[in-house]
């Protein structure tokens, strides 16, 4: 009788507590979306389109027209974010790539880190006889899972005719292949674990120092989501989180978000994170990253929250073990250091 009255009891608790972490899992899920909105509403896709590259003299400046055009026919998809033109061809220089040499895994991700994008929209202009072609490859930043588009017409043809052809292939194959190109998302807690399992073999545990500054463009910033996802991983993963003055590593960076596009009733807002991590004794770099991330929402600072979260995780997640791995690397080499001296004298 009194087990049946204990289970009776359990069952009782159990529900109880399932309906009070209900909103909170609710909430949770939201936080760790892609850049997506309500049921019913179409994923937005973080789209990056690279330069198209020209086979032949007979298609020179052909590339360049394409890219435009296609850029100008996709901004006004209420399914797509473009990463700005400038900010792509700034990013590249950066990196010191051409989009013609734009084959490895590695690059692709790097873009999509940089930029936020999902997807790279890359491709080429080619004659055929009389027939010309505009080929598009559509790349997952994430997956590296690659599908084709592409539209052909008369020499005599409007080019511009035959590139919107191409935008409207690409909408279609999005629609068909999104899910193949773009991952699943990835919720935190998962993100987390890997994390943890990447360093099971860690016997370091510094105490850390966060100070990053964050804002939200045109609007004050409520609370640091930031600050907050950064300790909360730290806290994880066995790091303590502390003051100034008692910390080993200094982890300092800013994070800024601003409006990207409206989508009907939901708004997409773009968030970068910069963070470096720093001996906090000797002030040397331990290790530096970014990450840009998109989001959605009814409300922006909302979206804005959702995506510096989003970034923070990407990025601390990739941080933390090049900053142990290179604090473990100090560390033996002044233990050395050490030794030398005293055997000297």
């Amino acid at each position: 009788m009194c087990l049946k009255i204990c289970l009776r009891s359990l069952a009782a608790a159990s529900a109880a507590l399932l309906a009070l972490a209900g909103p909170a899992s609710a909430q949770s899920q939201n936080a760790e979306a892609p850049p997506a909105a309500a049921a019913g509403q179409a994923i937005v896709y973080p789209l990056a389109i690279l330069p198209f590259q020209e086979r032949g003299k007979e298609c020179a400046d052909m590339g360049g027209k394409a890219t435009d055009i296609l850029f100008a026919e996709l901004v006004p998809n209420p399914d797509m974010y473009l990463v700005e033109r400038e900010d792509l061809k700034k990013m590249l220089s950066e990196m010191q790539i051409s989009a013609a040499g734009l084959t490895d895994p590695k690059q692709q991700a790097q873009i999509g880190q940089l930029t936020g994008a999902k997807i790279l929209v890359t491709g080429s202009v080619f004659q055929v006889a009389d027939k010309l072609y505009v080929v598009a490859k559509l790349i997952g930043t994430e997956t590296g899972r690659v599908v084709g588009a592409s539209a052909k017409g008369s020499v005599n043809d409007p080019f511009d005719g035959i590139v919107e052809q191409l935008s409207k292939n690409v909408v279609a194959e999005l629609k068909k292949s999104g899910s193949q190109l773009v991952p699943a998302p990835q919720p935190v807690g998962d993100r987390v674990a890997a994390l943890l399992y990447q360093l099971r073999d860690n016997t370091l545990h510094p105490s850390v120092h966060i100070a990053v500054t964050e804002r939200h463009v045109g609007q004050a910033v409520i609370d640091p989501a930031v600050e907050t996802e950064l300790a909360k991983i730290c806290h994880e993963v066995g790091l303590k989180v502390g003051d100034k003055n008692d910390a080993d590593v200094l982890l300092i960076g800013e994070g800024f978000s601003q409006f990207a596009s409206k989508h009907g009733e939901f708004t997409s807002v773009k968030a970068r994170v910069e963070l470096k991590a720093l001996d906090a004794k000797t002030g040397r770099l331990l290790a530096v990253d970014r990450q840009t991330a998109v989001a959605v929402d009814l409300a922006e600072l909302i979206a804005g929250k959702a995506a510096l979260q989003d970034a923070t995780v990407r990025l601390t997640c990739r941080l933390l073990p090049t900053m142990l791995k290179t604090l473990g690397e100090v560390n033996k080499d002044g233990g050395k250091k050490g030794d030398e001296k005293k055997d000297g004298q």
